[in-house]
């Protein structure tokens, strides 16, 4: 998960805001100030001409519609003023964060795109814009978009932050860390919106700024947690931690995010709030390293893993270089920090080397044993499973006839079959997996000493477990809306509320 720019809008909670815990009658201060406002804003409607000044006033009260969790009431209130002032620039720009907040991404989208329109040298519409484009991968619109802000504004902190997050997705790293350090210097905490009636739990997340982060999105409700983000790397060790009752250290990729968890780990030592995933654990979960300390445990077979320089396997002794190392075609090629499949090759023989690692980007390439995933039917076969908290969730099971197996291009979605014997495995996994595959896999836990991790594996014909990545960063997908995938749904939850109780739990303790 890369590190994606925030949306920009108007004022919003800070630091300062953690302080108002409670007000005297136990409600949490500021949705009863956000209430009161609402109210003092209808009546001043109810007593003024709309149009003209009465505009400011309308936009004030859809945002709080929709900070109030009354967004169908915030969307009429945007649409209505909108229709009006089709070309108020506050209208279309808080308008897009609403529908962004409830998901409608193509139509918010479509509202900043008429921002721009109309307010072509505003630089907030087109961050805004560029930061959808880049969750969506159109990395080309994105970053002419961000280019045109630091045009305008050679110094602009949000365009830093989302044109380096482009330039890291693109593999142009170094060209990326530049950016980083012009966005996030100075920039490397922000709060965001809590949308809840009680009192929150106070949470510190530290994410990396070049991406290799646990996907959060789906178990910290902002109606719960209130959220301080912090990135770790970019963080003034001088300056003080916002307020928090627990650290989540989303930092995942160690192989990527090196200096990021190297300050978590420093950031950390200067609290006694529990810590989920310590950030020293996961520094430990590289691949090479992986490879190295799981192989030694029973009932597991890991690749042979290398990092070798990308011009050295690209050059006319890349084929004799990898056979020095005790490797032999078929082997995978890896550019390390890139997840779902980007920038991984299959290659079968050595004609086809250098022309496979010139492709890749970075300056070292990871080389890879090439594990034989494929069951009798020729098929090959991924199983994932979640760690939380000691226990073993499983997650799914992905089949294909492609080596490279990920859910969303397996042949689930086509084949029932498929889907029969993945719900099976998800009804019983001990039973699908055997004994041996289970007893490896709890020590594979024990041995990655994560609070959050997952592992993508397959099952050899004797029963070991052959393992594929087994890390921080694994993603808890949910199942399409379809019937076909209903019977992924209990688990999916099961997963999801391990990880809430998980993280409430931790929230309650005295410290570490």
């Amino acid at each position: 998960m890369r590190s994606i720019p925030r949306i920009v809008t108007g004022p919003k909670q800070n630091a300062a805001t953690l302080a108002a815990i409670q007000s005297a009658d136990g409600g949490w201060a500021p949705r009863l100030s956000q209430e009161a406002r609402l109210r003092q804003l209808e009546n001043e409607l109810a007593h003024q001409a709309v149009g003209g000044a009465a505009v400011d006033t309308e936009i004030e009260r859809a945002v709080l519609l929709g900070a109030l969790n009354r967004q169908q009431d915030a969307r009429q209130a945007f649409v209505e003023i909108l229709q009006r002032t089709p070309a108020n620039f506050s209208a279309l720009n808080e308008f897009g964060t609403l529908l962004t907040t409830m998901g409608a991404i193509e139509a918010a989208c479509r509202v900043y795109s008429e921002a721009i329109a109309h307010h072509p040298e505003n630089p907030i519409g087109h961050v805004n814009l560029a930061n959808l484009l880049l969750r969506a991968s159109r990395h080309a619109e994105a970053r002419a978009h961000y280019e045109a802000v630091l045009k305008m504004d050679p110094e602009h902190a949000p365009a830093h932050q989302g044109l380096g997050a482009v330039l890291s997705d693109m593999g142009d790293r170094k060209a990326a860390r530049h950016h980083f350090e012009k966005g996030f210097r100075g920039h490397a905490v922000s709060v965001l919106p809590y949308r809840g009636t009680a009192p929150p739990v106070a949470l510190l997340q530290l994410i990396s700024s070049g991406g290799g982060n646990i996907p959060t999105a789906p178990f910290l409700d902002d109606r719960v947690f209130l959220t301080s983000v912090v990135v770790a790397d970019y963080l003034d060790p001088a300056s003080p931690l916002p307020p928090h009752r627990l650290i989540f250290n989303a930092i995942g990729d160690a192989d990527l995010c090196q200096p990021a968890l190297e300050a978590a780990a420093r950031l950390v030592a200067r609290t006694s709030a529990p810590v989920i995933n310590d950030p020293r654990a996961v520094m430990k979960t590289g691949r090479i390293g992986n490879a190295t300390q799981l192989r030694a445990i029973q009932g597991v077979v890991t690749p042979r893993t290398l990092a070798m320089a990308r011009t050295l396997l690209a050059g006319p002794d890349g084929a004799n270089s990898i056979a020095k190392e005790g490797l032999c075609f078929p082997v995978l090629l890896r550019s390390p920090g890139y997840h779902t499949g980007r920038n991984f090759i299959l290659v079968e023989a050595a004609a086809g080397l250098s022309a496979a690692a010139a492709s890749l980007p970075g300056d070292d390439l990871l080389a890879i044993e090439y594990l034989d995933a494929r069951g009798k039917d020729g098929n090959a076969r991924k199983y994932r499973v979640m760690m939380i908290d000691g226990r073993i969730y499983p997650s799914h099971l992905a089949i294909s006839a492609n080596w490279k197996v990920h859910y969303f291009t397996s042949d689930m979605a086509d084949r029932s079959e498929y889907r029969r014997e993945e719900a099976t495995f998800l009804g019983d996994m001990p039973a699908a997996l055997g004994s041996k595959a289970m007893a490896a896999l709890e020590r594979i836990r024990d041995c990655l000493g994560l609070d959050y991790a997952g592992v993508d594996f397959a099952v050899g014909p004797d029963g070991d477990v052959l393992l594929f990545e087994a890390n921080a960063t694994m993603v808890i997908a949910p199942p399409g809306a379809d019937e076909r995938w209903a019977y992924r749904r209990a688990a999916i939850e099961k997963i999801r509320d391990a990880v809430v109780a998980m993280i409430m739990e931790r929230s309650h303790t005295d410290g570490r």
